[in-house]
């Protein structure tokens, strides 16, 4: 939602819990259940404009990477009951040393035009993904991959030497070759973010206009997209997958305000939201009733520094900023503002993610506003004692970003302003041209249930996610240390030590983790939302009027 379904980076005020089932507060049970189903109906869903053309690695943001994951189906991905790694396009991924990877593909899978998904489908697409000269927000995926650094040269570096990765080979049309730089024990997780989609030969012709009109593999093929308002999807008859639709398409509606999308949820004119907005929190289960859901969700909302501003760069200033996060009253704001629909962080990492490590922040996650200024005067002061928050206003932020505002000021007199954005794409551009000046939201869901998407996919050197431009020498070995161990659960471990460098530098402060707190209408049924805060989109019934 990014940096691997895309996290991506999120909308709304919302951002696995691993083993958690997809089940909520109603899961389309009961006399709901048994409504007659309309097997070709359409239902609509809360959405945002999408920041890029709709390409598989160039989605890092909710708005395109929900389109994007149901227009492809890659190897792998995550069963939305268990949170467990399963395959999809793989018939077996074999590996003896967790750098050298054979991987057989299914036959049968089609393209939306009809034409077939072979190995080749993937090796090309991930080639042009990588090469820098392409421009995808979600290159760097690829890194593992030996000869990415020919097709993705270093910034200032020249251009590519060359086209194709050395570690990525077509043996033959259900083979796929792929040698790594080093191991990485967990590579068959990252495979199941939808920068690894395959890409069909009409997407080559012409890429840019394949963005406004997509061809995947996936469940749901493309119809429309009317800029700023919707995407439209039908379900795809010829569908391998093992999550064939019960229905026949999604309707991606834009809303620029959350407040307005719920309304209209209520009014049964929206079918199934994104999130609740803070406003109506504390209403919507009265509200929806069993078509209520609340349950945990594997991601985070922290607010970042610009690390590449003069104002934040000298050592010194990470007292600074362990002495801001000391002054959020992460408890009080949770518990009034988020009407308990949030649990105060304690780590950069969600709780249930294997290596997730409670209590990662330390004492800098805990309120205690004597320290915060006496560390906030240790570190010579925040720069011209102002800070201000960058958001999107249309996600529902103003009123949690103002109490952290109030929490500052109140705790340690330095001055502290929202800094709104009129919608998420305005306030990504932004971020992505690295403008901001002071602190901005950085929403994270995660891409698949591991620390290291947390870790390394936001703060390592060059990172995709990395808009603090966040760089440490230690940090990054931990990290590389930690993709090179051979099981997963030493890379766990030691991700686990990255993280501590984190606390110690400071570049974002953790706020609070987040749970899936949405519902639908009274057109559908058997809404259910995975791990991820995603609904399973292809189990919602729409009921026959």
């Amino acid at each position: 939602m990014r940096g691997a379904t895309s996290a991506k980076w999120v909308a709304g005020a919302a951002i696995i819990a691993l083993g958690a089932t997809a089940c909520g507060g109603g899961s389309g049970s009961g006399s709901d259940a048994k409504a007659a189903v309309d097997a070709q109906g359409v239902y609509s869903y809360q959405s945002s404009e999408p920041q890029h053309p709709l390409q598989p690695a160039n989605a890092m943001e909710v708005g395109g990477g929900r389109i994007v994951k149901n227009l492809f189906r890659g190897l792998t991905d995550y069963d939305p009951a268990t949170g467990k790694l399963r395959n999809q396009m793989a018939e077996k991924i074999e590996t003896t040393d967790s750098q050298h990877y054979k991987i057989t593909i299914k036959s049968g899978w089609t393209f939306h035009d009809g034409t077939p998904v072979t190995a080749s489908s993937f090796v090309d697409s991930w080639n042009w993904s990588a090469n820098t000269k392409n421009n995808q927000v979600n290159s760097n995926w690829f890194s593992d991959i030996a000869g990415y650094t020919d097709v993705h040269p270093e910034k200032g570096k020249g251009d590519p030497t060359t086209d194709k990765m050395s570690g990525l080979k077509a043996i033959d049309d259900k083979t796929i070759q792929v040698d790594l730089v080093a191991p990485v024990s967990y590579f068959p997780y990252k495979l199941g973010y939808t920068a690894f989609s395959p890409l069909p030969k009409a997407f080559f012709t012409d890429p840019k206009k394949y963005g406004e009109n997509p061809i995947g593999n996936g469940p749901y093929k493309f119809v429309s997209w009317e800029h700023n308002k919707a995407v439209t999807l039908k379900t795809y008859d010829a569908y391998k997958g093992e999550d064939k639709p019960k229905n026949g398409g999604i309707v991606f509606k834009n809303y620029t305000q959350a407040e307005a999308a719920y309304k209209e949820l209520t009014s049964d004119t929206l079918d199934v939201l994104d999130q609740v907005d803070p406003t109506d929190l504390p209403k919507y289960k009265g509200d929806l009733g069993d078509r209520a859901v609340d349950q945990p969700m594997g991601g985070i909302t922290s607010i970042a520094f610009a690390m590449y501003d003069a104002g934040w760069k000298a050592p010194e200033k990470a007292k600074v900023r362990q002495g801001l996060s000391m002054a959020i009253d992460r408890d009080t704001i949770t518990k009034t503002v988020l009407q308990g629909s949030r649990q105060p962080a304690d780590s950069w990492v969600a709780p249930g993610v294997a290596g997730y490590k409670q209590g990662a922040c330390g004492e800098s996650c805990t309120y205690n506003p004597a320290k915060a200024k006496d560390l906030i005067a240790a570190g010579g002061g925040v720069p011209n004692n102002k800070v201000t928050i960058l958001y999107n206003a249309d996600g529902g932020h103003k009123e949690w970003v103002d109490a952290v505002c109030n929490s500052i000021r109140q705790a340690t007199g330095v001055e502290c302003t929202g800094d709104p954005k009129p919608d998420f794409k305005t306030a990504r551009d932004l971020i992505d041209g690295h403008k901001v000046t002071s602190i901005m939201r950085s929403a994270w869901q995660q891409d698949y249930p591991l620390n290291a998407n947390f870790l390394r996919d936001i703060y390592g050197t060059g990172a995709s996610a990395n808009d603090s431009l966040y760089s440490s020498p230690e940090f990054d070995k931990f990290s590389k240390d930690a993709d090179k161990a051979t099981n997963v659960d030493q890379t766990v471990a030691l991700y686990q030590q990255a993280e501590s460098v984190l606390a110690k530098d400071m570049p974002s402060i953790p706020l609070w983790y987040y749970k899936t707190n949405a519902g639908w209408s009274k057109n559908v049924q058997n809404v259910k939302y995975d791990s991820f805060g995603d609904p399973v989109f292809t189990q919602v019934e729409v009921k026959k009027k």
